[in-house]
């Protein structure tokens, strides 16, 4: 339950105060809307190339604009939330997000294009921080983690409502529509954040209190973050995270592009196809959190190894084997619900696990920096790896995707090879504790 119900009527309005459910509710679904400003770029990649409007790599720069702009903005907004009003910045952020997309359906050239995507991605950095906080502001530590693993699912309802809804509006109308689209939804999301998702009344003022006061306690501080900078499980957790978001926004950058030109689908199959990894991901995501303490006992590096190795072998199947329909919606599946599961894993929870409690946001800011960077990365390399492969035979264009195949493949590996060396620190550790308390036992 909330923290705290509020029954006291806001002024200039004849309402209630909601509760934390529906400011929960208000988080998921506003920030799924959010996702949708974001993505729109993936259905319409395929008709705005068909038509000369950009090329593979120029789409792939425009792409990566977004992933470093948010990369940066996620760790400077993720402070900035702490001492502003979460609804009025959630729907602020979005309703920027929208108003791009709603110009970017009137096409721009390449360089306010790139301008555009690049503020977006800075706009778009701060939905996540302001709906997390604005639920540990309604729920209880105890609670929190299960709200975060439901409210995580918005990811995964964004991208499934991006790569069915508005992939029925570009290919039944055109991939401008397919921008007004998005912008649409973008406005209801801001609707919903405005008018539901309120702040706890617990917290009165915009400002928070600093919770480290003393010079003691800052000494602490710095201390854990000397400590987090050392351990080498940060570091590989991010390296593991950089790569398996290379894996995730490949397919979610350019899954309907390579279904479309590889496997002759249509937008709309490809795109059907595509939106099943997001739709199971979501069980991925929901699940992940209870079946690692319900089945290993809290260690998040055994799951985490054993998701990879089934998300690397799902993607190589998806990408080296031809056009059969029940293969790559098994492949989606597979990839959908381990891709789930590692966002949980390695761009969360592992970080918060081996933090002190001084250090947390660092531990996720290196973390989330490392996991864009990645994002960002890959959409330069696939666009330039796709163009520079494509070739002109009796004026039809034909693409050889195995280069942009196997950089696919051997990050996904890469990611799995950085999991597992996180494990064996983990269980090198564990030994040593283990000698430690039998040599100090009384014989």
């Amino acid at each position: 339950m909330p923290i705290e119900e509020a029954h006291a009527p806001i002024a200039g309005h004849s309402f209630l105060v909601p509760s934390g459910m529906k400011a929960f509710f208000a988080a998921t679904i506003g920030y799924s809307l959010y996702y949708i400003c974001r993505l729109s770029i993936s259905v319409v990649k395929g008709p705005m190339i068909g038509e000369g409007l950009f090329t593979e790599f120029e789409l792939g720069l425009i792409g990566s604009a977004l992933f470093y702009s948010y990369a940066i903005g996620k760790l400077v907004n993720g402070f900035l939330a702490d001492r502003v009003n979460v609804r009025k910045f959630a729907s602020v952020g979005l309703l920027i997000s929208a108003f791009i997309n709603l110009l970017l359906g009137f096409h721009a050239g390449f360089s306010l294009f790139f301008a555009l995507w690049l503020v977006n991605g800075w706009v778009q950095s701060i939905g996540a921080p302001s709906c997390i906080i604005g639920l540990t502001r309604w729920f209880s530590q105890k609670e929190c983690g299960t709200y975060y693993g439901f409210w995580s699912a918005s990811h995964n309802l964004g991208e499934g409502m991006t790569f069915v809804l508005t992939s029925i509006v570009v290919t039944s109308l055109g991939w401008r529509q397919g921008w007004l689209f998005s912008a649409s939804l973008g406005l209801l999301g801001v609707l919903i954040f405005w008018f539901f998702f309120r702040e706890n009344p617990a917290y009165s003022n915009t400002t928070l209190k600093l919770a480290v006061d003393s010079k003691s306690e800052q000494a602490g501080v710095r201390k854990a973050h000397s400590r987090l900078l050392k351990n080498p499980m940060v570091w590989l957790i991010s390296l593991s995270s950089m790569f398996m978001y290379v894996s995730r926004y490949s397919v979610n950058s350019w899954g309907i592009f390579f279904l479309e030109k590889s496997k002759d689908y249509s937008i709309e199959q490809a795109s059907m196809i595509v939106s099943v990894g997001s739709i199971f991901g979501v069980i991925g995501t929901i699940t992940s959190g209870w079946l690692s303490d319900k089945f290993f006992n809290g260690d998040r590096a055994v799951p985490t190894v054993l998701c990879g190795v089934f998300n690397a072998v799902s993607l190589t199947l998806f990408v080296l084997t031809p056009h059969f329909l029940a293969l790559d919606l098994g492949c989606m599946v597979v990839f959908g619900v381990t891709i789930g599961a590692l966002i949980c894993y390695l761009g969360g929870l592992m970080a918060v696990d081996i933090a002190d409690k001084g250090a947390v946001g660092a531990a996720l800011g290196i973390v989330g920096m490392a996991s864009y960077a990645g994002a960002g990365s890959q959409d330069i390399i696939s666009g330039y790896l796709i163009g520079a492969n494509r070739s002109v035979v009796d004026g039809a264009t034909a693409y050889n995707f195995l280069p942009m195949g196997i950089f696919w493949i051997t990050c996904a590996s890469l990611s799995v090879l950085m999991s597992f060396a996180v494990w064996g620190i983990q269980r090198r550790k564990q030994a040593r504790v283990k000698e430690l308390l039998a040599a100090s036992a009384p014989i």
